[in-house]
């Protein structure tokens, strides 16, 4: 390794790789996922504050206070403090792996790299992938409702195209989010940050239109939906989970957004700003205006694109319509493009660019999507609500991605000690294996354990607070199987302190 390997940006400990000719000719690497350069670092407290606030803001959670109190069984004081709570301790893992996206500029599956392999990070990255493809299908689906309901309101014929006119929203919807993201890193930044404020705006708007139709005493007084007498920790812990599940994705990526901020200071301080507090907002004014939906429209809704839409004044409407689509793209975007752009190159750099990850995620969107759309074209008749679906996929999907974030963290800090040695991150056979047996330990035990709660009905628990369990075990099992193999740590180890000592 040579002293031209990396370099130090400045005082704080952020690393510059400087691109020898052996790291562009791997096949590990591309000028996409390379580490970014110090004219890239632009990222203040305030722009990943306004990321957060802009990916927050979002349909889906505005219902999640209904999710909590229909299918966990929580009143609905409960359910915003499992809310609160749940973006309060994801926190943790996000700040935590925030950390070397920041030091050394790489994205989520080049961090991956270090504790899964070379080769072996392509398991995590696809697992996160399809998550985020999901996701993706999920909001572009409203979205696309949006647009059918704004283009319905300027021009009434095509209120008549029903299901249709939802199917070509949703495609339109789904072009405006890859055009951005393909324009890059930049154009989010510059989308996120004006968003922010207008969203925040719109939200407090939307709260006093609503406050004076309904009362938050008789609200906070109803009963949960549980059995009487049931005790309130399981369906609170299980809610949390769920809550928790909500951003566990961002957990594992977040080194995609890290990589672009000025210091661990500004990625620290700008996820406390923006996440928990408008979470906890959002959330409070869907189950606001679902109370008051009553009585401004004659009906409960819970769905606030189909709410905005029953009002009876085309400018409201086509303005709220507007926001919608500008709230639903800025949470889009960054949360469920970003990273399946990176993972599906992560696969093979050589081949896949960012444009072409873009591409290939919103394929598997509309893939993911395609039985919804059919329905919505009336090609099929029945299926399962969305606030079903999610409800429990937000369960599922956190028992796979727990151990994951509960990895990331023990080898960066634990392990690695904050050093890596980033230049052989993107090659073949040097200081990383291909394939790190630890990191699959520490991440089948727990997926299989989840697996064998749902097959047999035994350790319901398990599964139930499948992030919690997952995160823990995993982060205890990777350790003490990385002490086992510590010739291998520690010859990493060695070969990244000698890089920095050489800076």
């Amino acid at each position: 390794m040579t002293t031209k390997s990396s370099r130090m940006l400045d005082k704080q400990g952020l690393i510059e790789l400087e691109e020898g000719d052996d790291v562009r000719d791997s096949p590990r690497f591309n000028a996409d996922i390379a580490p970014t350069k110090a004219h890239e670092r632009t990222w203040s407290k305030w722009n990943i504050a306004a990321l957060w606030v802009g990916m927050s803001i979002c349909v889906p959670t505005y219902t999640l206070g209904g999710v909590l109190t229909a299918y966990f069984g929580l009143s609905v004081g409960e359910a915003l403090l499992a809310i609160l709570l749940a973006n309060v301790i994801v926190l943790i893992p996000l700040t935590l792996n925030a950390f070397p996206g920041t030091k050394f500029g790489i994205p989520f599956p080049v961090v991956l790299r270090s504790s899964f392999g070379i080769l072996g990070s392509n398991v995590p990255c696809l697992i996160r992938a399809l998550v985020g493809c999901g996701w993706f299908g999920v909001q572009t689906m409203f979205g696309g409702l949006a647009i059918h309901l704004l283009l319905s309101t300027i021009f009434p014929p095509w209120q008549a195209l029903g299901g249709i006119g939802e199917v070509i929203g949703f495609f339109i919807f789904g072009a405006m989010n890859l055009y951005v993201v393909i324009r890059g890193a930049e154009s989010i930044k510059w989308l996120e940050t004006l968003a922010a404020p207008l969203l925040l705006a719109v939200g407090i708007g939307l709260m006093f239109w609503a406050w004076p139709h309904m009362s938050m005493t008789e609200l906070l007084l109803q009963p949960p939906s549980r059995p009487e007498g049931a005790p309130v920790y399981g369906y609170f812990f299980a809610g949390l989970t769920a809550m928790v599940g909500f951003w566990a994705t961002l957990s594992l990526n977040i080194p995609d957004f890290s990589r672009f901020a000025k210091s661990q200071k500004d990625q620290i301080v700008g996820q406390v700003l923006g996440l928990p507090l408008t979470m906890f907002f959002f959330a409070a004014l869907g189950v606001v205006m679902t109370a008051a939906s009553e009585s401004l429209v004659g009906q409960t809704v819970a769905d606030p694109v189909s709410l905005i839409g029953m009002i009876n004044n085309p400018f409201w409407v086509s303005l709220a319509m507007v926001m919608i689509i500008i709230a639903t793209i800025s949470t889009n975007t960054a949360a469920n493009i970003v990273s399946p752009t990176n993972d599906f190159q992560n696969v093979a750099p050589r081949y896949i660019d960012h444009t072409r990850g873009v591409l290939i995620t919103g394929a598997f969107g509309v893939a993911l999507m395609g039985y919804d759309l059919m329905q919505k074209a009336g090609i099929l008749t029945s299926g399962v609500s969305l606030e079903s679906m999610y409800s429990n996929w937000l369960l599922g999907y956190s028992s796979l991605l727990g151990p994951i974030a509960g990895v990331m963290a023990v080898d960066y800090f634990l392990i690695k000690r904050q050093r890596l040695d980033v230049p052989s991150l993107y090659q073949d056979g040097k200081a990383y294996p291909a394939i790190n047996i630890a990191g699959f330990i520490a991440f089948g035990i727990p997926v299989s354990l989840t697996l064998l709660s749902l097959t047999t009905g035994t350790m319901f628990w398990f599964y139930d607070y499948g992030w919690f369990t997952g995160s823990i075990l995993g982060a205890v099992i990777y350790y003490v199987a990385s002490m086992a193999l510590s010739p291998v740590s520690q010859t990493v180890q060695a070969t990244a302190i000698d890089v920095e000592r050489r800076l």
